[in-house]
């Protein structure tokens, strides 16, 4: 567990709003804010605003598209958040087992004092 946790990673996509930009993302492969939005119960410009969020993390990278731009997400910063997910949950659950194997132990010695 060697992986670091990126506190600006988790903090951009603890939104849901950007979780389902990536979604969509990762489903259609690319889009624009404008195509998007048409999937989100939020207007254009909040959707650019959450693009842009997910952009400085490094999760999504934009190339010019005429007017707009085509967001996709990197593939290399999203196997980093996974990594980073699989750390804490690992973590997570060696912390569980330490609690439950603690309060077996408790609620032993309550036993043998019976």
């Amino acid at each position: 567990m060697t992986t670091s946790v990126d506190d600006d990673l988790w903090s951009a996509i603890g939104d849901p709003t950007r979780r389902r930009l990536v979604d969509l993302l990762l489903a259609e492969g690319q889009g624009t804010a404008t195509t998007l939005s048409a999937h989100l119960p939020v207007t254009r410009q909040a959707v650019t605003k959450h693009l842009v969020v997910l952009d400085r993390v490094g999760l999504v990278r934009s190339t010019p598209a005429g007017r707009e731009k085509r967001y996709h997400v990197d593939q290399a910063q999203l196997a980093r958040a996974v990594a980073q997910l699989n750390s804490v949950g690992a973590m997570w659950d060696a912390r569980l087992r330490r609690i439950k194997s603690l309060a077996e132990a408790i609620e032993r010695a309550k036993n043998a004092k019976k």
